[in-house]
């Protein structure tokens, strides 16, 4: 108990007194993400806060947790690492997408093969259990994959994707805790205590972005906790934290990132774009077109991410087909009516 709040304190102190210093030396070197069509903000600002993020973690992780009982810890370290290196470079000196997803994909690898960071069964869904290596080799690199660079794709307003990750992270953590896995619940806490600090900086105005190195970061940690959160699953059988329909909790905690990327790649497919093409037709720009401040779209789309969460732990007895179908409608319907809104809004301007 006491190392997982340590964790959480260690992690907010770092990366709440190393930022100042990195907007300083941000704003001296240039290093900074100008205004443009695509961009939210008006005013050049450092895109680095993703460094005093991944200091805050590894610092805290590497000094709270219990070797003995996370043996696979290097492995996981040597996938942040990998991850915040691709981050970094990207920040400074925009990379090729293909390189970014080659990087994370060996990242992922090493997490399935090294660390066992994999899915080995889908828990009945459409009839499967017990999956192979064959399959749950490539099903978890891309599913780690996905969840990676959903975090990445939210992070276009401030304090968006900080503070998805900080709830993400408090949720799961508390379920690790409570479980007795203190490893995970450590690693959770820890990203927690770093978010929490950078969001002091990232709210409006914002001083600093996450940038890549701090969005890639984020969204590998949260896909390591979402496996494992799963996967262990098979070792609790009987207890009282056990969850019905793990799957589709999951994919309910996560609603937000992954249900907007989802929705994203297949609107640009079906309009012959690609799915990797940039945009303004996230969820988040759908709330700034409405005419929400940042501030106002992020607090709604957390607080929607909330009422998930809490509707797929009150609706797990729904098992997981139906209640996967219950958050895709839901999410579906929610966001009908925002684009309604959003037209509304446009039709208005243009009278």
């Amino acid at each position: 108990m006491y190392d997982i709040i340590l964790s959480f304190i260690t992690a907010f102190t770092l990366t709440y007194f190393a930022i100042p210093s990195i907007i300083n030396i941000a704003a001296k070197k240039n290093l900074v993400d100008l205004p443009g069509e695509r961009r939210a903000h008006s005013t050049p600002t450092p895109s680095l806060g993703g460094i005093a993020i991944f200091a805050g973690v590894i610092f805290s992780i590497v000094l709270w947790t219990p070797f003995n009982v996370f043996g696979d810890l290097q492995y996981v370290l040597c996938a942040f690492i990998i991850v915040f290196l691709i981050g970094a470079k990207d920040d400074i000196l925009p990379m090729a997408p293909w390189r970014k997803l080659s990087g994370e994909i060996f990242a992922a690898g090493i997490l399935v093969l090294k660390s066992n960071v994999k899915l080995t069964s889908l828990y009945g869904i459409f009839g499967i259990y017990e999956i192979p290596d064959l399959v749950s080799i490539p099903l978890s690199i891309f599913v780690i994959m996905v969840i990676i660079n959903a975090f990445n794709l939210i992070d276009g307003i401030n304090g968006l994707s900080g503070s998805i990750s900080t709830l993400i992270t408090l949720v799961l953590g508390t379920w690790f805790f409570l479980i007795g896995h203190v490893e995970l619940a450590i690693v959770a806490f820890a990203l927690a205590g770093s978010t929490i600090a950078f969001l002091k900086y990232n709210f409006t105005p914002a001083r600093i972005f996450m940038g890549d190195t701090g969005a890639l970061l984020v969204g590998l940690i949260c896909a390591i906790l979402t496996i494992k959160f799963i996967e262990v699953h098979k070792s609790i059988e009987g207890s009282v934290y056990a969850i019905n329909a793990v799957p589709a909790v999951a994919i309910g905690i996560l609603i937000l990132p992954l249900f907007d990327t989802l929705r994203v790649f297949i609107t640009r497919i079906l309009k012959g774009k690609s799915p990797l093409s940039a945009d303004r037709n996230h969820i988040h720009h759908l709330l700034i077109d409405c005419g929400l401040s940042h501030m106002q779209a992020t607090g709604v789309l957390v607080f929607v991410n909330m009422l998930f969460i809490y509707a797929v732990f009150v609706l797990q007895n729904l098992g997981t087909l139906r209640l996967l179908i219950v958050i895709l409608i839901s999410a579906m319907s929610l966001t009908g009516i925002l684009i309604y809104l959003r037209n509304k809004v446009k039709r208005k301007v243009q009278i």
